[in-house]
């Protein structure tokens, strides 16, 4: 008997997918264990795998299309097989097509007497932004991200998906000429005329705004910020790096001491839950990595009870995951506290948004060299400022200033961190 294919949930925010890309056809033998189809959700591009043997009989959705969550996509069974009556009764299904970039002008005419209106300007077009002769890009999602992160010009590829559209295969064979070419947008200044390109709100952007709009109008935030001294944290971390397996980052220090303080103050390491307080007695860090559109929160798991060059090691494979778009729902589920860190773009100070299910999280900023008084004497220091947003529902402001001082002590000693 045949059997429907659904839009799987990929993730614990996923409500929609895009299919980004098919790998198969209607018509095509297909076994257990087959990639049928890409599948791009608000945190990822994954594989959509095939259980069942047999015709892949139909195909609901296109690509590009955005397809709520258990809606029907596809359907496998033997070959001339009537599945029609599977379809029957299920919902109907609305695709709006994903992600396309959408050039446009909007212009402003000069009135000047006796004087011709200046030629007009072509908006700028991105990379991905390739014309075809019914001038719209055939082009899947995927195709596009890909070519963009490589500098690759669509306009000089042949597409070998249906109707010449362009696919993943496409970018993986393009030639090195093809990045070479890569379309630069041109912005020429123009009297009486604007310009202006419109995106696309992308799946993962869009579960960004709905989740931290969330965060920030249900949650009391409030802030606490402190000064730290880390020229001890300096000097450790050389000699860290000068025998470590893996580079330690003062990031992953800050993650290590965060951790120890989190198992000091179960407090901070909590959730709001509605009618109760869920305190967590393990910890697990998120550290917030941006990409090209938003941001991913991949999870150190047990983060207290892992040494630096651990913690260093899965931070290094989890960022290039990240940008791979390879993250897995494993890999961003369960985060009981979350590190933001914007101290190599120089932010010296600045506040999160909580990341739910968290009560807090913690906003880092650059080691700047500052002048100091040491013993009576101006010398020169090196000092990071942090700020813990708290969930007021949850933490209340001793606590978060306790856990600070305990962050604190250890960045500033840490040989404790060590112990």
């Amino acid at each position: 008997m045949a059997e429907v294919i659904r839009m799987p949930k990929m993730s614990d925010t996923m409500t929609d997918g895009v299919i980004a890309a098919w790998h198969k056809k209607v018509g095509d033998k297909v076994k257990s264990g087959d990639i049928l189809a890409d599948v791009e959700t608000d945190k990822a591009t994954m594989e959509l795998e095939n259980f069942e043997n047999g015709v892949l009989l139909y195909i609901g959705v296109e690509t590009g299309a955005s397809v709520p969550v258990n809606a029907i996509i596809a359907i496998v069974g033997k070959e001339g097989e009537d599945y029609k009556s599977l379809l029957e009764g299920a919902p109907a299904v609305t695709v709006a097509p994903a992600a396309e970039e959408k050039p446009a002008v909007e212009e402003k005419s000069a009135a000047v007497a006796a004087t011709p209106a200046p030629a007009p300007v072509a908006a700028a077009v991105p990379v991905a932004t390739a014309v075809t002769g019914d001038d719209r890009l055939k082009a899947s999602p995927l195709a596009r991200k890909i070519a963009e992160d490589k500098g690759i010009d669509l306009r000089n590829l042949q597409g070998s998906g249906d109707n010449g559209r362009i696919v993943k295969r496409d970018l993986d064979n393009a030639p090195a000429a093809a990045a070479a070419q890569a379309a630069t947008p041109v912005f020429a200044p123009v009297v009486g005329q604007e310009a202006f390109t419109e995106v696309a709100v992308s799946q993962m952007r869009k579960t960004i705004a709905r989740r931290l709009a969330e965060s920030k109008f249900s949650a009391p935030h409030f802030y606490l910020t402190i000064d730290i001294d880390m020229e001890a944290a300096m000097a450790a971390r050389t000699e860290i790096n000068a025998v470590a397996s893996a580079k330690v980052s003062f990031n992953d220090m800050v993650v290590k001491a965060s951790a120890l303080a989190l198992r000091k103050h179960p407090k901070v390491n909590s959730s709001w839950l509605g009618d109760k307080i869920r305190f967590n007695q393990h910890v697990h860090i998120g550290v917030a990595m941006a990409v090209e559109e938003g941001l991913l929160v991949p999870v150190v798991r047990f983060a207290d009870s892992k040494p630096l060059s651990q913690i260093a090691g899965e931070v290094k494979v989890y960022a290039g995951k990240a940008k791979e778009k390879k993250l897995q729902p494993t890999d961003w589920e369960g985060n009981t506290f979350t590190i933001s860190n914007l101290g190599m773009f120089g932010i010296e100070e600045f506040t999160a948004i909580i990341n739910p299910p968290d009560a807090c999280i913690l906003a880092v900023g650059a080691i700047r060299e500052t002048p100091v008084v040491k013993n009576g004497q101006l010398a020169v220091g090196h000092r990071m400022k942090v700020t813990l947003s708290c969930d007021h529902r949850v933490v209340d402001g001793a606590s978060g200033a306790e856990f600070l001082q305990t962050l604190k002590g250890l960045l500033e000693a840490p040989v404790r961190m060590l112990a």
